[in-house]
């Protein structure tokens, strides 16, 4: 991991591609190979031994779910120091020319609306690579389309940002341009559960379905309290025998009793199968809410051609 005199010498920035909470990312051009790759630079909070161990070891489960062709390729790791002394991460990222959102965008931009069989593809390689994520316990907690990389051409979907925000880095600074988006989070996060199950990302993964079928958010709220009277608004307000132990979440109050709605008038054009599996994507309660495997196997996927995907 170590490196020679600036992490930056093996790279040739060619632009700043994005900056998030935790820092900035450029597409960049490795020297040695020629390869244009995507760059992570994170800050450290150091410890006395250096790096600390839960970098290592979120790094470590980065490398490990990188086997996954769902999941973006961290392909190295290297170490420098900025201006300031401070160790900086750089991590070396396969690059992915677009991302969901912008997908979105275009389809929306021309009045279009994505194929049905687009759909498909990008939804069961969504729930592969959540499985994936899943069956080696971790849980990514922040899934929408912005974190779905792609491929425009051969429509390969893989996930990014993973597990990364929570042991590598500190946020830098507020980005105030970049408010943190609650549109695709679930219910009980919102309530203020302190116990996360795969659950919460599959929430993620319905909103995220609802988005590419009508090529706008199911629930645009832009408040905590606003974004679950939007979800109430359509599902119905929830209650114990809903959902036993909902009046018991932190963030729990009394609230407006709305009757719930058929799915599909949110979602008018897609099929009974489609319709059905989001439907359990939208449970309330979070055991009760489909898994990412079990989506995989459902009826709607029947007609899909899985060999390649």
């Amino acid at each position: 991991m170590e490196f020679p005199k600036s992490a930056m010498d093996a790279f040739e920035k060619l632009e700043k591609v994005g900056e998030g909470t935790y820092g900035k990312v450029y597409r960049a051009r490795d020297k040695a190979t020629g390869q244009i790759v995507a760059l992570k630079k994170t800050r450290l909070v150091e410890d006395d031994e250096g790096v600390p161990s839960t970098t290592l070891r979120e790094i470590s489960i980065l490398r490990m779910l990188s086997r996954d062709p769902h999941v973006v390729k961290l392909m190295d790791v290297k170490q420098g120091v900025n201006k300031s002394g401070n160790t900086v991460l750089y991590l070396v990222f396969e690059y992915m020319e677009t991302d969901l959102k912008k997908f979105i965008r275009s389809y929306r931009q021309h009045g279009d609306n994505i194929p049905p069989q687009v759909i498909k593809s990008l939804m069961y390689q969504l729930c592969k690579g959540v499985d994936f994520c899943h069956s080696h316990g971790v849980l990514h907690r922040d899934l929408k389309p912005h974190n779905l990389l792609m491929d425009r051409k051969t429509l390969m979907l893989k996930i990014a940002d993973l597990g990364l925000a929570r042991a590598v880095t500190v946020p830098l600074k507020q980005y105030t341009h970049e408010i943190l988006t609650l549109w695709y989070r679930a219910p009980e996060v919102l309530l203020g559960t302190t116990h996360y199950s795969t659950a919460v990302d599959m929430w993620s993964v319905g909103c995220i379905f609802a988005e590419l079928v009508t090529n706008t958010a199911i629930f645009a709220g832009d408040s905590e309290v606003q974004q679950l009277l939007h979800i109430f608004r359509l599902l119905g307000t929830p209650n114990e025998e809903i959902w036993p132990g909902v009046s018991k979440l932190k963030d729990w109050h009394e609230y407006p009793q709305w009757k719930p709605q058929k799915v599909s008038t949110a979602v008018p054009n897609l099929d009974a199968n489609g319709l059905n599996l989001l439907s359990k994507m939208f449970e309330y309660e979070p055991s009760r809410r489909i898994s990412a495997r079990k989506a995989m196997e459902h009826p709607y996927f029947n007609d899909l051609d899985k060999t390649h995907l």
